[in-house]
């Protein structure tokens, strides 16, 4: 059995192209750190892949462990009622492959932390 691995950085996608940058730079950062894990990105809408796309061409791949981090601020509708609606079809659809899902990055103490210590900065 394979047990490839796989994070996935679930973030809510824009219109414009440029508004995925800085997810783009998370994801290097993160893959950088963790290069034997798959870092990937999804989107919830307007960007491509979306988060059930990525999942069937992870587990195409033999990826059986996959961990999706909400990279929002808080926890509203999309984290609250949409993607845990779309984990649970993923889950039917894929059985062979454990998807878990942590808090949104927002609602993490540590990143709170690092977000209040750049505000703090801004006085400097």
């Amino acid at each position: 059995m394979n047990h490839q691995r796989a994070l996935v950085l679930f973030a809510h996608g824009a219109r414009a192209a440029s508004w995925a940058a800085p997810f783009e730079r998370l994801r290097d950062l993160t893959q950088a750190r963790e290069p034997q894990v798959r870092v990937e990105l999804a989107f919830l809408e307007l960007m491509s892949p979306r988060l059930p796309e990525l999942v069937a061409s992870l587990t195409a791949g033999g990826v059986n462990d996959i961990t999706v981090v909400p990279v929002f601020l808080g926890q509203g509708g999309h984290v609250l009622r949409d993607l845990p609606l779309m984990l649970d079809e993923l889950r039917l659809q894929y059985p062979q492959a454990a998807i878990k899902v942590v808090e949104a990055a927002g609602e993490n103490p540590a990143v709170l932390k690092a977000l209040s210590d750049y505000c703090v900065s801004a006085l400097l």
